[in-house]
């Protein structure tokens, strides 16, 4: 906000663009992995997603700033969905787990990118360590082009048009239900923990930043270790639905449990975090749910635009809640930032438990394939 002299609105621009590039690829990236496999294609998005970290670094103006993020938010478009197809391609009876070991590793960098990466900006800049993410991902493409293949009796066959799957899969009730019930949970993730929560804390808490990130990194440390433990548990019940449902009741009552009571105990905080993440890592099921609503050779489409309205969700509900606190700011500026009471963050982050509602009652609806 210093550093472009921009408000809360342009800020959950700048953060929700990488969101749009991501999900607007979604659906394309799951048709093109269908048709054309996994090999080579990942190892160009992540050399992508690198060089849009570099530019990013090196942005004088708001315009090259958006171009980075847009950059890095098209190369990790095939990041998700690309592990998705790869668990369900290699080990078809074991998806609901590899797929939650998939978004464990997503929650990882999530973790990465609060308290450790704050730590790093604090003491390199937000130019250098962006640099230094820059060439990670490099680094990483180069091994993916080595290791990422598909299995021989899986080849993509190029008989079928290009995007009869899509069809399909977009006219079935239940790949929207899962879409929808997914969306919330994530949604809500990628607002709170993604952008608005570190900010919140600091005026809730009167903490500085650092500090701030570390309690929210919790939410993805939930993340991490529920998504895994969703997925062997669902593989165990044989039941994906039940879990999800009680998932999105318990993420809208922790989401609602932050927002009213901001100054409780430390531990309190820590643990609701904890379990915030914890219970929304359910939205794997999600997938889960749509893939298995859907013929095996359409499973690209459906998890790519699962994903699209999962991902997208985060790209509304940054903005929206940014926009949301300018129309409440007083006028108040330190810094050259402008400052925003707890009250205000309360108002706009409220818009969070509503997209946990929207999760419930989709899961609700939905249908389970046993």
């Amino acid at each position: 906000m210093r550093e472009f002299s921009v408000g809360a609105g342009i800020l959950g621009n700048l953060s929700a663009v990488y969101l749009y590039a991501y999900a607007g690829l979604q659906i394309p990236v799951g048709v093109c992995i269908d048709r054309f496999g996994l090999k080579g294609l990942v190892a160009s998005a992540c050399a992508v997603c690198g060089i849009g970290c570099i530019v990013f670094s090196y942005a004088e103006s708001l315009s090259y700033a958006y171009l980075g993020r847009v950059l890095i938010g098209a190369g990790a478009a095939f990041s998700f969905v690309g592990a998705l197809n790869m668990a369900a391609r290699w080990f078809p009876g074991k998806f609901a787990i590899l797929g939650g070991w998939a978004q464990m590793m997503g929650s990882a960098g999530g973790f990465i990118g609060q308290a450790p990466l704050g730590i790093a900006v604090a003491t390199y800049g937000w130019r250098l360590s962006s640099v230094f993410l820059g060439v990670a991902g490099l680094c990483l493409a180069f091994l993916l082009a080595f290791t990422v293949r598909d299995p021989k009796d899986t080849k993509p066959q190029n008989k079928s048009p290009l995007l009869s799957g899509l069809k399909k899969v977009a006219v079935n009730r239940q790949t929207w239900l899962a879409t929808i019930s997914a969306g919330g949970l994530t949604g809500t993730l990628l607002a709170f923990g993604g952008l608005w929560g570190v900010p919140y804390l600091m005026v809730a808490k009167s903490i500085d930043k650092p500090e701030s990130a570390g309690f929210v990194s919790m939410a993805f440390i939930g993340w991490a270790i529920g998504a895994p433990l969703m997925g062997w548990l669902s593989d165990l019940l044989g039941k994906r639905r039940l879990i999800l449902i009680i998932g999105s009741a318990g993420a809208c009552l922790t989401t609602i449990t932050l927002l009213m009571f901001p100054n409780m105990p430390n531990i309190f905080l820590v643990s609701v975090l904890g379990i915030q993440g914890a219970l929304s890592s359910s939205m794997i099921l999600g997938f889960a749910l749509a893939r298995e609503s859907n013929s095996p050779e359409m499973s690209g489409a459906a998890l790519g635009l699962i994903n699209t309205f999962a991902v997208g969700s985060g790209a509304v509900l940054q903005p929206l809640a940014g926009y949301i606190l300018d129309l409440q700011w007083d006028g108040k500026i330190i810094d050259g930032v402008r400052i925003y009471d707890v009250v205000h963050y309360q108002y706009a982050l409220s818009i969070l438990p509503i997209a946990c509602v929207l999760s419930l009652i989709a899961a609700i609806l939905l249908k389970e394939k046993h």
